[in-house]
């Protein structure tokens, strides 16, 4: 693939559309020339809004604070190993780009509503259908309990992700429990801290691989995750909330926490967005809550290469407020 200079860049954006003869599937420019003038950084950063691929910037320095890019790396190396994961899945990679510059500006509300109609989209598409095609059967782990505790004391709501033998993974029971639990909150201002934990190994390993699929309206799908979303109710009371992390936090594991006022994490943690790789975007609000923490970028970063986070770099981001073992 042909690495563009920001000159040719600014060439590019003077047409109003990515020219339909480009068969690339990202769009990789080099930041180390010299920085465009304010009115071309303009007319760039309206073009890049459009553009139907990822955009990647390489070697950033000053050029990249203005312009509005998609991904952010280092050397050339790291360009070309990201533009191999985007080859893998280039539906998906264009879908969550194009929902997080959308994401990062609109209220929550808004943006989950973005976020479901691209996880539903893919959810129809070729990439996750190959995906499901080529993952061994699973059997649903039927819950022996309920896989959400509630413990109140005082003013203060312990809620208990308590499912540890399927990983805390946000099957739909878990779903629908932690709904009833943060809409508790919402609906009780009496509740004035709210503190979430996870039994086990782990606080949430992500969704239930073995419900993937499932459901074969994706328009009805939509319809369910607006009405039993954990995340819009969390999100209406996340100022009381604080969650305490451990373990692998993996997809769902690190979305919902991610809205919340404080989030505390384990030296071990361990953080993954995984959904892209399967032919979707993050679908339990990562597009909206990781992005607020952390900017669109690293968030695109995260997704795409699927790269593990340890609990420091974490910290140093923004995507965790403390570590504490």
């Amino acid at each position: 693939m042909q690495i563009r200079t920001l000159r040719e860049l600014q060439a590019l954006s003077q047409a109003p559309i990515w020219p339909s003869d480009f068969a690339e599937v990202a769009l990789m420019i080099d930041l180390s020339g010299a920085p465009l003038t304010d009115p071309e950084t303009d007319l760039v950063n309206r073009w890049l809004q459009r553009l139907p691929v990822p955009s990647v910037g390489l070697n950033p320095g000053s050029a990249s604070d203005s312009l509005r890019l998609d991904v952010l790396v280092e050397t050339e190396a790291a360009g070309y190993e990201l533009l191999e994961r985007i080859r893998l899945r280039p539906k998906a990679a264009s879908v969550l780009v194009q929902t997080t510059r959308m994401t990062l500006g609109l209220p929550v509300a808004s943006g989950l509503v973005i976020e479901s109609l691209g996880y539903g989209m893919l959810q129809a598409g070729s990439e996750f259908t190959d995906w499901l095609q080529h993952q061994p059967m699973r059997a649903s782990k039927t819950p022996v309990a309920e896989p959400v505790h509630l413990d109140r004391q005082d003013s203060t709501l312990n809620i208990t992700l308590a499912q540890p033998e399927n990983r805390n993974a946000l099957s739909v029971a878990m779903r629908d429990g932690l709904t009833d639990a943060f809409s508790l909150v919402a609906m009780d201002p009496s509740i004035e801290d709210v503190i979430v934990r996870g039994e086990g190994p782990c606080f949430s390993a992500g969704g239930d691989l073995s419900e993937f699929g499932s459901c074969r309206d994706v328009s009805d799908a939509h319809r369910i995750r607006q009405l039993r979303m954990p995340a819009s109710v969390l999100a209406e009371a996340s100022e009381r909330y604080t969650f305490y992390l451990h373990g692998a936090c993996i997809g769902a594991g690190i979305e919902l926490p991610a809205f919340a006022e404080r989030i505390i994490a384990t030296s071990d943690t361990v953080f993954r967005l995984p959904e892209v790789a399967m032919g979707l975007i993050p679908g339990a609000g990562g597009c909206v809550s990781i992005t607020k923490r952390i900017g669109n970028q690293r968030t695109n970063w995260l997704a795409i290469s699927g790269t593990e986070l340890s609990a420091e770099q974490a910290l140093a981001w923004g995507l965790i407020d403390a570590i504490a073992d």
